[in-house]
């Protein structure tokens, strides 16, 4: 029996070494030696129906896992399409891997059917761009892919595969797995760490970022507890400590509380892990930016890429790491904190309550639905690891605010207003995790940038629980709009189908709420539907579109 093979299946071959057990794809006709390869091998390949929800999908996968997610498409219009998911890897830093079907060599620089030339499109977003052109060396490439997206800042790398070289037998070795160095804690800085926050009386941890894992979370949980040390959350990355610790302090960015935003500044240490002091979490570079301000800041950028404000201690290191290594540690001073501490976490408490309910909302003859009831139904028969999905919009803002973060990972959202992620991103919660209840909390124009992703679901079984906020309109424009130009809506309404017939149509279950009488029935049938019958559910909520926030 021959061993020879294709370099396509060498690729396959060397995904399987890295330990890949999932593949996100839109097939095309430059890469079917691959798509050949993943034919007979324990991968699977979910098909996707659009290439954007492909790379979503395979960042929420980098996101879920920690380990790069596998999208492949193929050259010209579907490594456009592709590109939005770059950008939100690159601008998230999670490592995802995108291989993509590029014309044969011999037909370069002839303006080809689908020609372009992926360095030009891609380096400026991802952190490697790879081409093939040598099939020997397919094993090494894809090694140098996985090592690449994983060290340091881990971010996207995209592999070109030229649809002749994967056609080529292989003759080369296996390329081995490239160890990824995890950072280095001395201990002069370990001592500085200590030192500091033993002396603080104000002291505050910020937590963010990629290469946490849940036992860093719950050491970092467990640590912040024993010390009175408060931890605030970057933006989409409220995961870190669980929702009702008495560690966690709130989060920072679009939506968050003025009372949260303000311990930021009244902190007279701040200790970074994770992430950075970035545009968003700054509020546009207002936040934190005196250089009097101390930051010890622990991550595995050597650049810092996006931090703003001052330098007082870079350690190079991942969070989980610098985790382990901290919670080792006696922090002195506790009581002299507890005050602090206790404040910190009364402002998180505040930000996430639910308002009383109003008159109005009662109201049996109103037309809508009161999105903050719904959410408010949902949240009294949630199960406690309970992941949740949300992409760009106003929706996001009941999302961020009321639903219980009490596991890491339970939250899966785009730090660079991508529209279109949550329900691709909710499709991998629900394969990668299928014990947990995954939902999605979307909106209608950010809906319908990857409705047809519905057919994944069903097809790969992967139920989801789906709460779409229909106010036909794009509703985060539109309240910019009516700051800047009030009373002059332009450009920012639409015309919606049903959602919940939508949802028949795909084989989901569809539920339609227009008014608040019905709330806590649908959202009754809606958790019996998706829990006990394992099948995805679309809660269609017609809400006021004057209801911009929460």
């Amino acid at each position: 029996m021959s061993n020879i093979i294709h370099g396509g299946q060498a690729i396959v071959d060397s995904l399987q070494l890295h330990g890949v057990s999932r593949t996100y794809v839109v097939p095309g006709e430059s890469y079917l030696s691959v798509l050949d390869g993943l034919y007979d091998v324990d991968i699977q390949t979910v098909v996707c129906r659009h290439e954007a929800a492909c790379t979503y999908m395979a960042d929420a996968h980098g996101k879920f896992t920690g380990q790069p997610g596998i999208a492949m498409v193929t050259r010209g219009p579907g490594a456009a399409q592709a590109y939005t998911g770059i950008h939100t890897a690159w601008q998230d830093g999670v490592p995802l891997i995108l291989f993509v079907g590029l014309i044969p060599v011999a037909d370069r620089g002839r303006e080809s059917f689908q020609e372009f030339d992926p360095n030009q499109w891609f380096s400026s977003q991802c952190k490697r761009v790879f081409i093939l052109d040598e099939v020997s060396r397919a094993s090494e490439i894809v090694a140098k892919a996985f090592h690449a997206a994983l060290e340091g800042r881990p971010g996207p790398v995209v592999v070109g595969l030229p649809e002749d070289i994967i056609q080529q037998e292989f003759h080369g070795q296996m390329h081995p797995v490239i160890p990824v160095a995890e950072g280095c804690i001395a201990a002069d800085k370990l001592d500085i760490i200590r030192d500091t926050l033993s002396k603080a009386l104000q002291p505050l941890i910020f937590a963010g970022g990629q290469n946490w894992s849940s036992d860093a979370s719950k050491q970092l949980t467990k640590f912040a507890e024993d010390n009175h040390l408060p931890v605030i959350h970057d933006w989409r990355a409220s995961d870190r400590v669980a929702f009702d610790s008495p560690a966690h302090a709130g989060y920072l960015g679009y939506g968050r509380s003025d009372d949260c935003a303000a311990l930021i500044e009244n902190a007279d240490i701040l200790l970074t892990i994770g992430t950075v002091l970035g545009d968003v979490a700054s509020d546009g570079y207002r936040l934190r930016q005196s250089f009097d301000k101390p930051n010890y800041i622990v991550n595995l950028d050597t650049s810092l890429r996006g931090h703003s404000g001052s330098v007082t201690e870079h350690i190079v290191a991942s969070p989980i790491s610098f985790v382990e290594a901290i919670s080792k540690l006696e922090i002195g001073g506790s009581d002299s904190r507890k005050d602090w501490f206790n404040y910190c976490h009364e402002q998180q408490r505040k930000d996430c309550a639910f308002p009383e309910v109003k008159a109005e909302q009662d109201d049996t003859s109103q037309s809508y639905a009161n999105m903050t009831e719904v959410i408010r139904e949902l949240t009294k028969l949630l199960p406690k690891d309970a992941v949740y999905s949300f992409g760009a919009g106003n929706h996001c803002l009941w999302a961020q605010r009321y639903l219980p973060t009490h596991t890491f990972p339970s939250q899966l959202s785009t730090r660079n207003g991508a529209m279109g992620y949550s329900l691709p991103a909710g499709i991998v919660a629900a394969l990668e995790s299928p014990d947990r209840l995954s939902v999605v909390v979307t909106g209608d124009g950010e809906f319908m940038m990857n409705e047809a992703e519905l057919s994944t679901s069903i097809r790969y079984n992967a139920p989801v629980l789906i709460i779409l906020m229909d106010n036909q309109q794009f509703g985060t424009i539109r309240q910019h709009q009516e700051a800047h130009y009030p009373d002059r809506v332009s450009g920012t309404q639409l015309q919606n189908p049903d959602f919940a017939a939508l949802a028949n149509a795909f084989g989901a279950h569809g539920i339609r709420i227009d008014n608040n009488r019905n709330i806590k029935s649908s959202v009754d049938e809606a958790m019996r539907v998706v829990l006990k019958d394992k099948k995805t559910v679309l809660l269609h909520v017609l809400t006021d579109p004057e209801e911009l926030m929460p």
